[in-house]
């Protein structure tokens, strides 16, 4: 199974990360979700992350801290609109609460042969304002490292 992310910029104003994972679509799903293992991988290479507060359910939201390595912080805020357990996750996101959002996110997990394929795509009002977000914050260089992040955390998982 080929486990690199294949990023595509084909529709003008989304980002479209597609990876396949070496694990079950419950143990993606829990590496997704639970605050505990998402500070393991979130982020591009050298990130951490600090949740705040954590309500997954439709209306709830994540509140988390991106710390770079060059020492700066990237304020998050994650309101859920949809959540399909094991299946499907989407997002508004945003850097505060009532802040206007940055993008729509979505994140689909699907079983296949050996694991599960994801399908992470960031909305943007404007292909515009994604080629600004793209220049800004490495976006899709990020995309693919962050997938990466979770592919090997996935593997520490199952290794235990």
């Amino acid at each position: 199974m080929n486990d690199d992310a294949t990023v595509s910029l084909a529709v003008p104003n989304e980002i479209e990360t597609t990876r396949l994972l070496k694990a079950p679509p419950s143990l993606v799903w829990q590496a997704l979700t639970d605050p505990a293992h998402v500070g393991h991988w979130w982020g591009p290479t050298g990130f951490s992350t600090t949740t705040r507060r954590h309500d997954l359910r439709v209306g709830g939201h994540w509140e988390h801290t991106m710390h770079g390595p060059d020492g700066r912080d990237w304020p998050n805020f994650l309101r859920y609109t949809e959540v399909r357990p094991h299946e499907f996750l989407a997002w508004d996101h945003g850097t505060e609460e009532g802040g206007e959002p940055w993008f729509k996110a979505s994140i689909r997990l699907e079983p296949v042969e050996g694991g599960t394929r994801i399908t992470l795509r960031h909305v943007f009002e404007s292909a515009a304002k994604r080629d600004e977000i793209i220049a800004m914050s490495g976006a899709v260089e990020g995309a693919r490292q962050t997938t990466a992040r979770l592919a090997g955390y996935l593997g520490q998982l199952q290794a235990r």
